[in-house]
This record gives structure tokens, sequence and C-alpha cells, in this order.
């Protein structure tokens, strides 16, 4: 099942390649866009997962959903991080996660224009284009910290640059690289330490955290016993190491 899904994620990747001058159109919030190629991408991948799998049930970026249930259903972004496709910053990636009972058992980030593939299949590891990755073992103090901004919520997004000067100041240094499923998969394969933003989207995050947990990293939904991918919420993830002082950095913000 997963090669099937691989295999249809290239083939789409293709699309965001050769994609030019796409129209581009606001959606509610602030600096918050969609392309038309984003909606291309989404309806080349439902059509071929549907002919692929005739059951699949979806639960995408750009549709409007039912509310998620048990039922086994693929979650898609078709392009995370669309403001970098607009301004051809090339770190963009497509996103699938197969979740059964709520909960990601299958996923793939791909990244077309660095052409890596993540997979992770629940209880077997997880790759990078067919090779294991596993999380780094930094310390803290040496941490690289990737994180979101949360540009749609102002309060949030102050806070988010209260919690990064903190680890900037007692961590290593930061990044911000304009997609989650790319910072997911940068912790998952040890290029950084830790990863949070405060407000992401299922289809943000389904996938990449299943890719962190097999690597051998934590994932911790704020505000949820487990991981959430119901609604919205915040998000932190790293390597076990960095996990007590991260937590602890976004607790005493009132972050977590």
């Amino acid at each position: 099942m997963l090669s099937v899904i691989c295999d249809i994620m290239r083939r789409a990747g293709k699309m965001i390649l050769i994609a030019s001058q796409a129209a581009v159109h606001q959606k509610e919030g602030h600096f918050n866009f969609v392309t038309d190629t984003d909606v291309a991408v989404q309806d080349f991948l439902t059509r071929e997962l549907t002919q692929a799998f005739p059951d699949a049930r979806f639960f995408c970026e750009e549709q409007e959903n039912e509310p998620l249930t048990c039922a086994p259903t693929f979650v898609i972004d078709p392009i995370d991080g669309t403001i970098n496709f607009m301004r051809s910053r090339r770190q963009s990636s497509i996103s699938i996660a197969y979740l059964v009972d709520k909960q990601p058992v299958l996923a793939a980030v791909f990244n077309p224009y660095a052409d890596e593939m993540f997979t992770a299949e629940k209880g077997k590891g997880a790759a990078l284009n067919g090779s294991p990755i596993h999380v780094s073992d930094t310390p803290f103090e040496k941490a690289v910290t990737a994180f979101g901004t949360s540009p749609y919520d102002a309060e949030l997004a102050r806070r988010t640059m209260q919690c990064a000067c903190r680890f900037l100041l007692e961590g290593g240094d930061l990044r911000r690289t304009g997609s989650a499923c790319v910072d997911l998969c940068d912790v998952a394969c040890g290029r950084a330490d830790v990863f949070f933003e405060l407000r992401l989207r299922p289809w943000d995050v389904a996938a990449g955290s299943l890719i962190v947990q097999e690597a051998g990293g934590f994932y911790h939904s704020i505000g949820h016993a487990a991981p959430y991918y119901d609604d919205a919420c915040g998000m932190i993830c790293g390597n076990l190491v960095c996990r007590d002082k991260a937590l602890s950095i976004l607790k005493e913000n009132g972050a977590l």
C-alpha cells in the first residue's frame, strides 16, 4: 500500500515542479492563500488514490470535510508550504497519512524539489528514500529548533516569538522553513532537534508525526494526552534528549 501511495505522490510532485503562474486565492485568516495548483494536486491525489483503494475516505486541506471518524481515512495536504511554492522558495511538500481509528498507521511526505520521500509504517520505523532514519541525540544546549509562526492568530504569533527567543538563548539556533511537513521530517532525520508550532491543522502533521515517532522521537499535541488529528491544535516534537526542556519552555510561556 505504501509503495502505491509513494508512486502517486511522485507523479503529483511533477505537477508542482512544472507549475508556473498559478492563480492565487485568499483564504480566511491573515496571509493565508491557496493556488490553483494546490487544488489540482489534491484532485489528482484523491482521484488516483480512489482508483487504487476504492473504499478510501478523505480528509483534505482544500475541501469541506465531515468530522474525522474512526474509519480508515487518507489525510492529505497537497502542497504544504503554499507561500514557499508561490515565491519559488523550493521548500514545499506533499503529505499523505493513512489513519485507522483516528491515528496514522502509514505516512509519506514528498519534497519534489529535493526528490526526498520520507515514509513510515507504524511499528516498522521510518525511512528517507528507502534508507532508515533516526532522530538526533543532540542535547538541548546545542539544539537547532525549527518553528512555525502561527501567522493566522496574532496572540499565538506573539507567544510563539516569546518561546522562540527562549529556544534561541538557551539552545543552539533557530530555523524557519515555512513548511511544517518539511520541519517534521528534518527532525526525523536529525537535521533539526526540536520543532514546534502553536496551531496547525491535521493535514499539516498527520504524516510527519508518525515519521518522527517511528524515527525514535517524541510528538506531543498541545492540550491532548495523545496525538490529536480531529481539528487544529498546537504541537511540539523532537529528540528525546531535548524533550523535557522543550516542553518546559512552552509551559513557562503559557503555550502548553
